[in-house]
């Protein structure tokens, strides 16, 4: 049974949150995304919705899952793969392959 609403609170420049939203993208599941400041002291609205002020944190209808760890094993454990996670997988390590190229690239300009 799918949960009705996920909110997942995290930054984008944090691997835990990427980590957490490829996950979600393999299993095909819709999701909000709360963006949170890069200063704890400043995730007063972070921790009045989940209790916590460090991130990847997701709220599943109104169940508070904090850390990465703690989140995939929730999603693992009420989710089964979809027939396209494996093709989802395997176009992220594609994009992150080109991405590594790239910055090589540049690196390799810059240094020489």
């Amino acid at each position: 049974m799918s949960p009705t609403t996920l909110e997942l609170w995290q930054t984008e420049w944090c691997p835990a949150s990427h980590r957490v939203r490829q996950r979600l993208t393999e299993f095909g599941l819709a999701y909000v995304v709360r963006q949170v400041p890069v200063e704890r002291e400043d995730r007063a609205e972070l921790v009045v919705a989940t209790g916590h002020d460090s991130i990847p944190v997701l709220v599943a209808d109104g169940e508070v899952v904090a850390g990465e760890e703690a989140i995939l094993t929730y999603l693992n454990t009420r989710f089964a793969d979809p027939p396209e996670a494996d093709h989802q997988r395997a176009k992220a390590a594609k994009a992150k392959r080109k991405e590594l190229e790239q910055a090589c690239l540049e690196l390799s300009a810059v240094t020489h």
